[in-house]
């Protein structure tokens, strides 16, 4: 609610999605797509250059597809699990990441499909911030992030932005939680103009 609102008291339009309340299925199968290449053997990156050629995609996949190639900034929140993202964020990715509509071999990283568009990352912790950092028990939130700003967001395109992090928030007094959304508010009325963040190869 808070980027919504942010970012509607800036004039931009929104578009969301709850995975959790659209009950988003994070299996892949042949769900996603209205047809067949192969029905005999399913192997999902043939059937998804086939379902871009006949635009053919399951309307779940479609309109996540759709939302992507209509936003200028890409917000994912979440909670960090595992060092990674949740099962039904991930399950996402895999479905709706779709090889020829969203990246081919030649259409990757700083060629990719969604170049010239943003992303963020917007997590919150169960460890504390001083976990979180280099040298701290868990390590440098930066680095435990690579594999998605790399693998994921670089790889198909998208320019990413440095992540916003709250760490342990079920831990904070309410004035505390209040004064981290007033803050998250304030960077993204201003995130226009934040710089990219760089991401070595791995």
């Amino acid at each position: 609610t808070t980027a919504v609102n942010a970012f509607k008291e800036n004039g931009m339009e929104v578009k969301t999605s709850d995975l959790f309340e659209m009950n988003f299925d994070p299996v892949s199968s042949r769900n996603n797509f209205k047809t067949e290449k192969n029905s005999d053997f399913f192997k999902q990156p043939i059937e998804e250059v086939f379902a871009t050629k006949n635009n053919s995609f399951a309307d779940e996949i479609e309109n996540e597809i759709s939302k992507m190639e209509w936003c200028d900034i890409m917000i994912w929140q979440f909670p960090l699990w595992w060092f990674s993202l949740p099962a039904v964020l991930k399950g996402w990715v895999d479905r709706v990441l779709a090889h020829s509509r969203c990246y081919t071999h030649t259409k990757s990283f700083e060629n990719g499909i969604f170049k010239g568009k943003r992303a963020m990352l917007s997590i919150t912790t169960g460890g504390s911030s001083e976990a979180f950092r280099s040298g701290g028990y868990i390590g440098d939130p930066i680095a435990i992030l690579k594999p998605i700003h790399r693998g994921i967001l670089n790889f198909t395109g998208w320019d990413v932005l440095m992540p916003h992090i709250v760490h342990a928030p079920e831990r904070m007094t309410d004035e505390v939680r209040k004064y981290e959304l007033l803050r998250y508010q304030k960077r993204l009325k201003r995130i226009g103009r934040e710089k990219i963040l760089e991401v070595k190869g791995f």
